[in-house]
């Protein structure tokens, strides 16, 4: 019983992770350049989420700033969901859903990129977040599933969601933090070769 069980969210994972790579491989890559279209520009990367996102957004920050697989110079980023004295003053001063856009009004600029998540596409502080990157001149590579929900229509046509086709959060998670590895992947490799 509890094998069977085990062999299904494995069998689950890999058949989202298969899917997930045959509907939006190009768009990895794409989003991919952008990303080092910013870092080559002196741009910096701010990722934001919630819950498990939030956790997916420092995971990746962590790689850029410190290494992915192969030692290399540290590389700018920022996680929005890590200064608790931010986060808790503007939820109390102002509200939930500005506790990432006030962060983004304060620091981002163009040519910097968002990497917003939303497993569920429907996080008003992840659409908040989009819309103060726009108003900032700022490019969003957004990690979504389901649907896409609120989330994917507050993408500009100049944005980026990767998607994943899954309804099931913790296969999405799952997957979304695969994209952020072959990200990671793709930066180092265009800017410090193999």
């Amino acid at each position: 019983m509890s094998i069977s069980r085990i062999e299904a969210i494995f069998t689950n994972s890999i058949i989202v992770k298969q899917k997930t790579f045959n509907s939006i491989a190009e768009q990895i890559v794409l989003a991919g350049d952008k990303i080092v279209e910013s870092l080559l520009n002196d741009g910096k990367i701010m990722a934001c989420g919630n819950g498990g996102s939030a956790a997916d957004s420092q995971h990746f920050t962590s790689e850029l700033i410190n290494r992915f697989e192969a030692e290399r110079p540290a590389l700018p980023a920022i996680a929005l969901t890590t200064d608790s004295s931010a986060i808790t003053s503007i939820a109390n001063d102002y509200q939930y859903d500005e506790i990432f856009s006030r962060q983004i009004h304060a620091l981002g600029r163009e040519p910097d990129v968002l990497l917003a998540i939303s497993t569920s596409g429907q996080s008003n502080s992840i659409v908040q977040a989009i819309k103060a990157a726009h108003e900032r001149d700022m490019s969003v590579i957004a990690l979504t599933g389901k649907d896409g929900g609120l989330v994917a229509e507050a993408l500009s046509s100049d944005d980026i969601e990767l998607r994943v086709p899954a309804e099931q959060t913790a296969r999405i998670q799952e997957t979304h933090i695969t994209i952020i590895h072959a990200l990671c992947d793709l930066i180092d490799h265009q800017l410090f070769g193999a």
